[in-house]
């Protein structure tokens, strides 16, 4: 497509010669723009989909992909009903919790929480806590006044294993005088650190017969919590719970209902992160035709006597069309190069950068997670790329065809 005497031209161009130093620099900016578009657009949808990734595992992981609860009412039988469930296929787990708002405290400190009842086999399974515990050990998770924190809660309370925390019930018991609350202490026997903050400062789990008492749900359970093998694709799995069970006064509940609006958020966030940072490699690209446009006028003679010796509209274009393209090219890669580069070690730059500044960068109380993620997703560093490239080359057919269509006898006319 391009001969050797266009490739031989448009490398001879730019190449900056005396007197045209200032082309050159604008092409080097250019060059610069889009690899920092390119850069940062596959650097800002890898924290995204490692913030989104991240998120839905550890949420799902601790919330279930789907739940079963009762309608108003405390599920009986829920052991039979487990077992039901488990069986379905598609699904991988289903385990019963009893779970109930109450108020923490200790010492001074008070806050709400969310407390859930689980069998200590149960709470093994479930590798978001098990597989994190900081202090102390689930083996000792049993009896009536064990309990597990989360660490952000143990370090606001001042706790420690063997410490006592007191849970406070709205839901006591009616007298003459009104209602009582239920107050009861339970002592610390595993600190763990789910990895989101919130489920660290207001979550801790009660041995399952230690919850039914506290809450008054004698031989029944809140709800059932079942994991599925896809949760990408849980729908299915619900429609075939819901047959299963259709005379029984269940209500099943999958996270796409329960938290539709929260990753539906993220996802139009991520949309219009892409749409903006665009923009970048999009002002980069105008750069490159203010570029090529100078390098025309700059270029007027030597087109002339292209012209003049044979050079056709075709060649003349293809030489300005590489001169472009090759900034868009060089610039692309670099910008990938990069972004990937960026994108893989992102953690460790944060942590470098908060060891050089001593500032937190990444707060978790506000950024819910307590570490940067990122994921790189090559199908969409692809789609960056092939975007990129397109811009650019659109950018150069004006500036090429312009070139192209230069008249010879007019630009040699005063010479």
């Amino acid at each position: 497509m391009f001969g050797a005497f266009e490739r031989a031209i448009a490398g001879r161009y730019l190449r900056a010669r005396r007197g045209e130093r200032f082309v050159s620099v604008i092409a080097i900016f250019s060059l610069i723009g889009i690899a920092l578009g390119v850069a940062t657009l596959i650097i800002v949808m890898s924290v995204m989909n490692g913030f989104k990734a991240d998120l839905m595992s550890r949420i799902l992981g601790l919330n279930g992909d789907l739940s079963i609860t009762g309608t108003g009412v405390p599920i009986q039988d829920y052991n039979e009903l487990a077992s039901k469930v488990a069986g379905i296929d598609g699904v991988v787990s289903a385990t019963p919790l009893v779970e109930g708002q109450v108020l923490l405290s200790a010492g001074s400190y008070s806050a709400g929480g969310l407390i859930r009842g689980m069998t200590p086999a149960d709470l093994q399974r479930l590798r978001e806590i098990s597989g994190n515990i900081i202090s102390g050990n689930l083996a000792d998770f049993h009896g009536d006044d064990a309990i597990a924190i989360g660490v952000t809660l143990a370090e606001r309370a001042n706790l420690t294993i063997g410490s006592h925390l007191t849970l406070v019930s709205p839901n006591g018991a009616a007298t003459a005088f009104g209602t009582i609350p239920r107050v009861r202490a339970y002592r610390i026997v595993a600190i763990f650190d789910a990895g989101v903050n919130d489920y660290n400062a207001s979550y801790a789990f009660l041995p399952l017969a230690a919850a039914q008492v506290f809450f008054q749900m004698p031989n029944a359970v809140s709800l059932i919590q079942v994991m599925t093998r896809d949760a990408e694709n849980v729908r299915p799995v619900t429609r075939r719970i819901r047959e299963a069970l259709p005379d029984q006064p269940l209500r099943v509940l999958d996270w796409t209902q329960s938290n539709n609006a929260f990753f539906g958020a993220v996802q139009v966030e991520q949309n219009v992160m892409f749409l903006i940072l665009t923009l970048i490699i999009l002002v980069a690209a105008f750069n490159v035709v203010s570029s090529l446009i100078m390098m025309v006028k700059d270029k007027t003679r030597d087109i002339a006597v292209l012209r003049t010796i044979g050079a056709g509209r075709g060649a003349v274009m293809r030489i300005f069309l590489m001169c472009g393209a090759s900034v868009g090219v060089t610039g692309t890669l670099l910008g990938t190069l990069l972004g990937i580069v960026f994108a893989l070690n992102i953690e460790h730059i944060r942590q470098a950068l908060q060891s050089v500044t001593g500032t937190n960068l990444f707060n978790p109380e506000v950024y819910y997670l307590e570490h940067l993620p990122a994921k790189l997703e090559w199908p969409q560093v692809i789609q960056v790329i092939v975007m990129a490239l397109v811009l650019s080359l659109l950018a150069t057919l004006y500036p090429s065809w312009r070139a192209a269509r230069t008249d010879p006898v007019e630009a040699l006319r005063h010479e």
